[in-house]
């Protein structure tokens, strides 16, 4: 019995973390779903189109896109609690600088420190995770944190429904941000104290990773699930209001119900990778209802409510990606000292998605209509089923 207690404590000790950890990465995703939310004030307010609209959510995955490895590398030098802290403030000033923002060109510039802070988080949260956790018990954690970018979304969603005006809602978005930095301060642990690896061996971890073909395969598959995720439900909220007819407030609480049912493909790959599912069968498997789900969604096929529950299916199952791809960095990454690198590199791809998908369909859409955004997720869905059948991640995680 005496042997009994210290191990409870272990586990809640190592829980308490992980609900900070994803917790903070639910803060940064609130960042990213409150651009969509507000689109139509902001079109009202400064006069932006759909594809001005997108960039505001685009230019965030542009720095993940740029900065991934170099963000992995960083987090591998300075430490993830520290990195992860610092990213919690870069949200705040972010945020504070866009509800002071009077155009368009600060309001963007505010977003760039919003996604220096974004990435850092996205980058840090699982390195905390991996050496929190005890190894062989990460899969269930690491789907959890996987479920920030669906909850952070849903969660700006459904509360900026309540804002009339967007700069409160940038005010409001700081407050979370702080809560959190104060909770990592206070109960995230310190990593173990090391040496920092030269620039040099820095540079050249960040090469072999960038060169390695587990974690490139990685990243293309988050490459394509962050398109086509972010390809509708970036601008699901105006899809709702012209297709439906209904005014913004509903519009936002049914997107973010769609958006947060992301959350159920998030937890229920955790619970099936814990008892031995194939990650390739399950990656297969959201593709498929992803891409199935589209034609249904955007070309009218069906009534307002089928259509709603298409674009619940697609998330909801879809979410079986993102937590198998984030739960397989560590079996994948050449070294535990390399996590934060790959992690990196995988965001990178995710980030690459989120480029792609709110700018090309919102420039799309200006000019042919909802059904050109079709063609882009089918094309995706297919190719990252092809990833899926020869990425062999099942047999990485049989060693």
């Amino acid at each position: 019995m005496a042997a009994a207690a210290p191990a409870s404590s272990l586990r809640d000790r190592h829980w308490h973390v992980v609900s900070i950890v994803v917790g903070s990465g639910a803060v940064a995703a609130i960042q990213v779903g409150k651009a969509a939310i507000a689109t139509p004030m902001l079109q009202k307010d400064l006069g932006l189109d759909l594809a001005a609209a997108g960039w505001l959510t685009g230019i965030i995955a542009v720095l993940g896109l740029l900065g991934g490895i170099p963000a992995g590398s960083l987090v591998a030098r300075a430490g993830d609690r520290r990195s992860l802290i610092l990213g919690l403030g870069l949200l705040i000033l972010g945020a504070i600088i866009g509800a002071l923002a009077t155009d368009y060109a600060v309001l963007l510039a505010s977003r760039i420190v919003e996604g220096s802070g974004f990435l850092l988080i996205i980058v840090a949260g699982p390195a905390i995770l991996n050496r929190a956790v005890p190894s062989g018990q990460q899969d269930v954690p690491l789907a959890l944190w996987s479920c920030f970018m669906p909850g952070g979304i849903a969660l700006a969603m459904l509360v900026g429904t309540f804002f009339s005006d967007w700069r409160a809602l940038w005010w409001g978005s700081a407050g979370p941000a702080a809560i959190a930095i104060v909770a990592a301060w206070m109960s995230i642990p310190a990593a173990p104290k090391r040496t920092p690896a030269s620039w040099r061996r820095t540079m050249s971890d960040a090469v072999y990773v960038a060169a390695s073909k587990g974690p490139l395969l990685l990243a293309g598959c988050f490459v394509l699930y962050s398109l086509m995720f972010f390809a509708l439900f970036s601008f699901l909220p105006v899809l709702l209001m012209e297709r439906m007819n209904i005014p913004h407030g509903t519009a936002g609480m049914l997107s973010a119900l769609a958006t947060a049912s992301n959350i159920i493909g998030n937890v229920a790959a955790g619970y099936l990778l814990a008892r031995g599912a194939r990650r390739s069968v399950l990656i297969f498997a959201a593709c498929l209802a992803m891409g199935f789900s589209a034609p249904g969604i955007f070309l009218q096929i069906f009534g307002d409510t089928p259509t709603l529950l298409l674009c619940i299916l697609f998330a909801a199952v879809g979410g079986l990606m993102p937590a198998v791809l984030i739960s397989s960095i560590p079996l994948l990454a050449p070294s535990a000292a390399l996590i934060p690198v790959v992690t990196g590199l995988v965001m990178q791809g995710s980030n690459l998605g989120q480029v792609a998908g709110p700018v090309a369909v919102g420039s799309a859409v200006e000019a042919y209509g909802w059904t050109a955004a079709l063609a882009i997720i089918l094309i995706a869905a297919l190719l990252a089923a092809i990833i899926a059948a020869s990425a062999r991640f099942d047999d990485s995680a049989a060693h």
